[in-house]
């Protein structure tokens, strides 16, 4: 038994490693993070886990199509004021096109909570 938790532990070390890649400075620095406030949220028509957001950034407003309903009901993300990365590929989602994703973190137990500023700040400021 000794030998096959060794031989497990061995692989999920291998593994970890090469999920722990590291970027460069200034490949972060080409995210375009941003505080946006949700005015929409919707289910999305046939979907068990998407919810539509609009999403306003002050001088624009974007689309956004996350996989947030197992952990959030619609009406309750409705006037946050949210993290989102602005310049990444748009992508459709069950035929709905998502311009912007939201952030949000997952602990080891998969509770799933959306970022948000700790303090009240204008739609449409970066974050650093």
């Amino acid at each position: 038994m000794k030998r096959k938790n060794f031989i497990l532990f061995t692989v999920i070390e291998k593994v970890w490693k090469v999920l722990e890649v590291e970027i460069a400075f200034g490949e972060f620095q080409k995210l375009d993070l941003r505080v946006g406030k949700i005015t929409e949220a919707n289910q999305i028509p046939g979907s068990k886990n998407l919810i539509r957001l609009m999403v306003d950034f002050g001088i624009e407003k974007r689309q956004a199509v996350a996989g947030l309903l197992r952990w959030y009901y619609p009406q309750d993300l409705l006037g946050k004021k949210c993290v989102f990365i602005l310049n990444l590929q748009k992508r459709k989602m069950m035929g709905v096109e998502s311009q912007c994703m939201i952030l949000a973190a997952e602990d080891d137990e998969g509770k799933v909570v959306v970022l948000e500023p700790e303090k009240d700040i204008i739609e449409g400021s970066k974050v650093h």
